[in-house]
């Protein structure tokens, strides 16, 4: 009997062969062989054999978790991860330590007498180690919940200008909303009258540039119309004459975009020459050239708190800068196509910026990432947001998608008609404002027209319910990605 036992433990080489002769001859020389001590604890023992006969014969267990029951069934639907114990070590301590390890992976919140069961039934190894949980990463998702806001849809159409719509600017005080196009002229409007679609809404016509208006703003303090062009000029317009009263001369090509600051009379100004010029909108004087982008600055956004001022250029960066120093505070590179549109919500200290691979919300004091937001496959030209939370993007394929601001979950998705006469290619759209009450959106389009959307007053949580299913979806598998 010895010297069978003899060959047979010289002929088991892995560490299940071993364990099962060191079980099945407790007294013989085969203990002795290994270094093993003859006195073993007989429960440990016999714990251990049942154990594997239930694995063999595919008996299922209970396994008691946290206070909850899951079938065997159930726990072989579990992620597992294989950990290999220790074959060289005493008997004894393999047993003490295989149900030590025997714990899942939560973080340490658990411990393995709360989560070790001996009854457990788990499935067999081919490599023979032990087999622990892993944890499920699409239970440990917080799914925000979106807030509901109603469809919104077409209204008014106005159709004045002969090129591309290609900047909006609101009144503050609700009145009056004044749009740029290709055809190099400005055209101011009634709002109310154009709201409903009024013959006379269009009040006034402004000449003088003589290329593309690519920028408009209205002062909040004073009755003026600031305006910027590629012809490499900036205007001052005085409402009340209808003439231009002052001249921003320094830029050395096109300039894209504008800005005013919301407390100082400071003008903030972006185009081709890859820099932006921060002006005093009084005395003409140059104060600040914000150099640092390598390509042309697309847009900017101004703020009464640190930092005042945020660029977006097609070198697919977007900057914070300290307007007192002149100099670029922080730089965010996750964009990786040209940053055309930011807007930025008066509830909250973030901003959004737009580019052809999605929108991105950001924290504006540091620029810490938050969110993205991915649904357009086209160029985004034009971001708005208004106090109830609703985001609208524009793309150039005439797309506009609606967002809930606060978690980026898209509740709409439309296409914008193209009028009669034009072109399918001239969808597109090329700048969007909202109204001072946030319950109308105007669009600038490319085939030459002002659209005017408002929300669907017949629509409600029943007729458009927000889809749950596809937005927990949407969420587990932008966690799973790394940003």
């Amino acid at each position: 009997m010895a010297d069978s036992s003899s060959l047979a433990a010289e002929a088991a080489h892995s560490s299940l062969k071993r364990a099962r002769l060191l079980f099945q001859h407790p007294t013989s020389n085969v203990r002795s062989q290994f270094g093993v001590a003859s006195a073993v604890d007989p429960t440990l023992s016999e714990a251990a054999v049942q154990r594997r006969r239930r694995q063999r014969t595919g008996v299922s267990g209970t396994n008691k978790t946290a206070g909850s029951k899951h079938t065997g069934s159930n726990q072989q639907s579990q992620s597992l991860v294989v950990a290999s114990p220790k074959t060289d070590a005493a008997l004894g301590e393999t047993v003490t330590e295989a149900r030590n390890n025997l714990v899942p992976f939560d973080g340490g919140k658990a411990s393995a007498t709360e989560n070790y069961d001996d009854n457990a039934r788990l499935p067999p190894s081919s490599s023979g180690g032990i087999l622990v949980r892993r944890q499920d990463t699409a239970s440990s998702t917080t799914i925000p919940t979106p807030q509901w806001h109603a469809p919104w849809k077409l209204s008014t159409v106005l159709s004045s200008h002969l090129g591309w719509v290609r900047c909006i600017a609101m009144d503050p005080e609700n009145r009056l909303f004044a749009t740029g196009a290709a055809d190099r002229v400005i055209k101011i409007w009634n709002f109310p009258k154009a709201s409903v679609g009024a013959s006379d809404a269009l009040q006034l016509t402004l000449t003088g540039h003589i290329s593309p208006v690519r920028g408009l703003a209205f002062s909040p303090k004073h009755p003026y119309l600031f305006s910027c062009a590629e012809d490499k000029t900036v205007k001052c317009w005085d409402l009340e004459t209808n003439q231009v009263i002052r001249h921003y001369h320094g830029h050395l090509s096109g300039v894209f975009c504008l800005a005013l600051h919301p407390t100082l009379d400071v003008l903030v100004t972006g185009g081709r020459d890859a820099v932006a010029r921060v002006w005093d909108m009084r005395t003409k004087t140059q104060i600040h050239t914000l150099a640092g982008h390598e390509h042309t600055v697309a847009s900017v956004l101004t703020q009464s708190t640190n930092p005042q001022i945020i660029t977006g250029s097609h070198d697919c960066t977007v900057k914070l800068w300290d307007l007192v120093a002149g100099k670029c505070m922080t730089t965010l590179t996750h964009h990786q196509k040209s940053v055309r549109a930011l807007a930025a919500p008066s509830f909250e200290k973030t901003f959004v910026s737009g580019a052809a691979d999605g929108l991105k919300r950001w924290q504006s004091k540091d620029g810490r990432f938050l969110q993205t937001m991915t649904g357009h496959k086209a160029v985004v030209n034009a971001l708005a947001v208004n106090d109830d939370g609703v985001l609208v993007s524009g793309g150039d394929d005439g797309s506009l998608h609606f967002w809930d601001y606060k978690t980026g979950y898209g509740f709409q998705q439309t296409r914008s008609v193209v009028q009669p006469g034009s072109l399918e290619a001239e969808n597109g759209v090329m700048a969007c404002c909202f109204d001072a009450t946030g319950s109308r959106l105007i669009t600038g389009e490319t085939d030459k027209t002002v659209k005017i959307w408002k929300p669907d007053e017949t629509a409600s949580e029943l007729t458009h319910p927000i889809d749950t299913a596809a937005w927990r979806k949407k969420c587990i598998a932008q966690a799973k990605q790394r940003y």
